[in-house]
């Protein structure tokens, strides 16, 4: 399984995107708190609609703690400043994505975590900043899951 974490995720309706991701693609969706929203927003749970008791959700009180749980052995962490393409990673089950919150991206501090595998962007034409916050994770979690060879999928 793939694992989804949004550090500190600031708009709902990108998170209820993810989750209709995750339902989707049998990923696991980590969001990591502050959350700049409740749970039960309405446009959160317009966004999932009813896709919230398909997908697994988890919300953790801080990066620490989503580490100590997942004990990942790789993470991704995509960033605009990405020296890697996601497209040149050669995904394994269990791999972790890493994305940061809609309006500043991850921190310095996150990404210097040494439980960073690499830093990691998306391909975009010169002069864009970024990518839509659940559109870079479907990017992401579609490349890392066509290449696992979509199991569980028709």
């Amino acid at each position: 399984m793939l694992h989804v974490v949004f550090f500190e995720p600031r708009i709902p309706p990108n998170t209820g995107n993810a989750i209709r991701l995750a339902a989707g693609t049998g990923c696991a969706l980590h969001l990591i708190e502050p959350l700049g929203f409740d749970m039960s927003a309405p446009k959160l749970r317009r966004a999932g609609l009813d896709y919230h008791d398909l997908a697994s959700v988890t919300v953790h009180p801080n990066l620490a703690a989503a580490w100590k749980v997942l004990r990942p052995e790789r993470v991704f962490a995509f960033t605009a400043a990405g020296t890697t393409r996601s497209t040149d990673i050669a995904y394994r089950e269990g791999d972790v994505l890493l994305f940061g919150p809609e309006p500043t991206g991850l921190p310095q501090e996150v990404l210097d975590d040494p439980i960073v595998t690499d830093r990691v962007r998306i391909p975009m034409l010169p002069g864009r900043r970024s990518m839509n916050l659940s559109n870079a994770a479907a990017v992401a979690v579609y490349e890392a899951w066509r290449q696992l060879g979509f199991p569980g999928g028709v």
